[in-house]
């Protein structure tokens, strides 16, 4: 039966709706197809593994117009330098604490022992500065002046210890030395003999002294040269904070 006017209008719109429903269908299905794909690719990215040895930091921050972003690799090299740089600066700190004047700190009543790492420190000092003929290598091993300040209730101890103390036992070394004769160098150090039994607690008011202390005498260093055994007098030892320090090298003056 053939179609009237009106029914083939219909079938016509019906055909074109079809149609267009088809292309839009189309549409979508390639554009979702293209944004599962890039959402995989950025997927992907993310999962890159950073470079051995790097580590790379991301900075939020806000961008002017026209600037750009910047991203700060910080190497693992910077990371050691840092750790080294923080050992030497604990290390500095540690030596001078240890290195600090003990003539600063206050007098106390430990009997003094002719032994220990200062102890043999202070007596090798004293060994080269006479047979070096350097009288500053022995000072260590010299009464601390801060020490003397503290202990002497004179007018003027620091002019007293400067001009006859030091002046006195630098004049010693010299002496010593020359007694070594022209072989000096080939000299060496067999001991010392500090008489600890003869140690005496010195009281104030004794020796124009306000500060107690142990004080001994006749105390000698034993050496060799040339096959032989000579010796030398350190006349008097006194105490500071529980350790011997020469303070008359040879005669009392």
């Amino acid at each position: 039966m053939r179609e009237g006017p009106e029914e083939e209008r219909i079938r016509r719109a019906v055909t074109i709706g079809v149609m267009v429903v088809a292309a839009l269908l189309g549409v979508v299905l390639v554009s979702g197809g293209a944004t599962g794909t890039a959402t995989r690719a950025s997927s992907t990215a993310d999962g890159l593994t950073p470079l051995v040895g790097a580590t790379t930091t991301d900075t939020a921050t806000t961008v002017a117009p026209g600037a750009t972003a910047s991203r700060t690799t910080t190497s693992a090299a910077a990371a050691t330098t840092t750790t080294t740089t923080t050992a030497t600066t604990a290390t500095t700190a540690t030596t001078t604490a240890t290195t600090a004047d003990p003539g600063a700190l206050p007098q106390t009543d430990d009997h003094p022992s002719a032994s220990g790492p200062t102890f043999t420190a202070g007596v090798d000092g004293l060994w080269e500065a006479i047979r070096q003929d350097r009288p500053e290598l022995g000072l260590p091993f010299f009464f601390p002046q801060r020490a003397y300040l503290q202990v002497k209730a004179i007018s003027d101890p620091a002019g007293d210890y400067q001009h006859r103390l030091i002046a006195n036992f630098e004049e010693d070394v010299h002496s010593l030395h020359a007694q070594l004769g022209t072989d000096a160098a080939d000299a060496t150090l067999v001991g010392i003999t500090v008489p600890d039994d003869q140690a005496v607690w010195v009281q104030p008011g004794e020796e124009s002294n306000q500060l107690p202390y142990w004080r001994v005498y006749g105390s000698t260093i034993q050496y060799e040269l040339d096959g032989q055994t000579g010796s030398f007098p350190v006349t008097s030892l006194i105490s500071w904070r529980g350790e011997w320090y020469v303070v008359h090298l040879g005669a009392i003056r």
